[in-house]
C-alpha cells in the first residue's frame, strides 16, 4: 500500500492517538509520542515538518506496526484510509 506524500508531523501525531500515543513532550520542532497501548512503554519521536519525508514517515510507521505486532500495510490502512 502507497503511503502518502503529504502528511505533516501534526496531522501524523493526531493519527496515531487511536493506538494510544500521547505527546509527552516537545522539544523545538520534534514531538516525543508514548504509548503504553501494548503493555510496555513505546516511545516515537516526530519530527513537526510539513511535509514529513518519505523516509522519515516510512521509518516511523515500521516503528510504530513492530511495536504494535502489525504489518506496515495494515497501519497505514488503519491510519490512512478512514
Amino acid at each position: 500500500m502507497r503511503i502518502p506524500r503529504d502528511i505533516d508531523g501534526k496531522s501524523l501525531t493526531n493519527l496515531l492517538t487511536r493506538f494510544g500515543y500521547e505527546v509527552t513532550r516537545q522539544t523545538g520542532s520534534h514531538i516525543r509520542l508514548t504509548s503504553t497501548f501494548c503493555g510496555e512503554e513505546h516511545h516515537v519521536t516526530i519530527p513537526d515538518h510539513k511535509p514529513l519525508r518519505i523516509g522519515t514517515l516510512s521509518a516511523i510507521l515500521n516503528d510504530v506496526a513492530n511495536y504494535l505486532n502489525m504489518s506496515k500495510d495494515e497501519i497505514i490502512r488503519e491510519i490512512f484510509n478512514q
